[in-house]
């Protein structure tokens, strides 16, 4: 069974007097086990096809399927469920805590899981995550002690520490040094053997060729899909 499928998906804004398509009626379906790249321009609808499957925002009209289930219109507490529970994201600019340490920013999507534990387990879940990627020499650092590729990293491990089924990566490159780059796209190659898959956005033709699929967007709809 596929992870994600999408049918006719369609995302329209109202922007003072006319209707702009973001999503133009796309059909994808993402599998358990690739690592998929979305290259396009700005306003090619990449955001908003990432923020609908990371149950950010919902469409306007088609259909989503997820692990077999409809998700096209769910209720506010449901799509944090599954934020929470499906769902990790890595972002261009880390997004960590500067006050929090290394272990806090990665045990911190775990307080909003009735599953995670006390504060002793969420800490256990952080530390495997963090020994995953390499980073747990640096439990008790603070993100601005860490360099940009060690963030990431960290970035990575917090995305992973939910058990998710679907890594989300906006620009996860964007502020890395060439050493880096090709250490966080390892990383992310190794979730996607791990069965997790990943969809990455980037504008970086070189980034996109690491990834098992390269989907290319222009003006809400999927102009090319391939698999490589």
């Amino acid at each position: 069974m596929a992870l994600a499928v999408l049918q006719g998906v369609r995302k329209t804004y109202r922007m003072g007097d006319e209707d702009v398509h973001a999503l133009d009626g796309v059909d994808l379906t993402l599998e358990r086990d690739e690592l998929a790249a979305i290259l396009g321009p700005s306003g090619s609808g990449k955001s908003t096809l990432m923020h609908i499957l990371g149950f950010m925002d919902q469409p306007t009209a088609g259909r989503i399927l997820f692990e077999g289930e409809d998700v096209s219109h769910l209720p506010p507490d449901r799509r944090a469920w599954y934020r929470s529970h499906r769902v990790g994201f890595v972002f261009q600019s880390f997004n960590l805590l500067p006050r929090l340490t290394v272990v806090e920013n990665v045990a911190l999507p775990l307080l909003y899981r009735e599953d995670a534990g006390g504060e002793a387990a969420r800490e256990a879940r952080a530390r495997e995550a963090l020994d995953r990627v390499g980073m747990g020499h640096r439990l008790g650092h603070r993100p601005t002690e860490l360099s940009g590729g060690e963030r990431q990293r960290v970035a990575i491990a917090r995305a992973i520490v939910g058990r998710p089924s679907l890594i989300l990566a906006d620009e996860p490159t964007g502020n890395l040094d060439t050493r880096n780059i090709d250490r966080v796209l390892a990383l992310l190659a190794e979730l996607r053997r791990e069965g997790i898959a990943v969809l990455l956005v980037t504008h970086d033709l070189a980034v996109a060729e690491h990834a098992s699929r390269v989907i290319t967007m222009r003006a809400g709809r999927i102009q090319e899909d391939r698999r490589r």
